[in-house]
């Protein structure tokens, strides 16, 4: 039942990460144009700044979730959903709660980066000429491990924040990632950012472990940390 109340929650918002992967990938297919060799790697890299890298952060966004809470189809919503009290006293843990919950929009973020991911590379003479098809998947593997990490924050904001500030504060936190990135202020070993950037499979053609397996780490302290707040919080 968890896991339907899941999918009913988010499926709208699934469609909406959907048809926005569409749309970029139609805009993909209307620049279908010849580049010189010498500017490949420039192109690409704006590529994956546009048009995987904004995805990425709007899947995570739009499917992290409300924690425990009941949360409505396809609005944002301020303070407790009228359904909240009913799922909070089902005979089940808030462990179990919150972990169905988070895997459901996890599995739905990793099917749509996964499918964007390929339509990518099938619909771009670029990225076909600079990788081969394993290295796209790799790519997939990789935006997936670095982008659960900001997925997982979401899901920590969705504990004791409304669903509107949290969509905005993911986005920002997005935002400042980036930025402390672009200032050089992180080792290579733990920049999210330019693992998925110039130091992707994509670019560099080996994976960035380090980072994804630091990445990994802290989206499991975020969930750590969002199941600490809905055992103790009062609903």
């Amino acid at each position: 039942m968890l896991w339907q109340k899941g999918w009913l929650e988010t499926r709208f918002r699934l469609l909406f990460t959907l048809g926005l992967a569409g749309f970029l990938l139609a805009l993909q297919h209307s620049l279908r144009t010849s580049v010189p060799t010498p500017r490949m790697k420039a192109v690409v890299l704006g590529m994956i700044a546009f048009y995987n890298i904004v995805p990425m952060i709007m899947t995570c966004a739009m499917l992290a979730g409300a924690g425990i809470d009941t949360q409505p189809t396809f609005q944002a919503s301020k303070g407790l959903h009228g359904s909240t009290l009913f799922t909070v006293s089902l005979p089940v843990s808030r462990f179990r709660l919150l972990a169905v919950r988070a895997a459901v929009g996890w599995l739905e973020s990793v099917a749509t980066i996964a499918l964007f991911c390929w339509g990518s590379w099938f619909m771009s003479p670029v990225l076909r000429v600079v990788a081969t098809s394993a290295e796209m998947a790799e790519y997939a593997v990789t935006l997936i491990a670095c982008g659960s990490a900001l997925y997982f924050l979401s899901v920590l904001l969705a504990t004791f924040l409304d669903d509107q500030w949290r969509t905005w504060g993911t986005m920002f936190a997005a935002g400042a990632l980036w930025w402390i990135s672009h200032k050089d202020w992180l080792p290579a070993s733990v920049d999210i950012v330019q693992a998925i950037g110039k130091n992707s499979p994509l670019i560099a053609h080996t994976m960035p472990w380090t980072a994804m397996v630091f990445s990994v780490i802290l989206a499991a302290v975020f969930f750590v940390a969002a199941l600490k707040i809905v055992q103790t919080r009062e609903y």
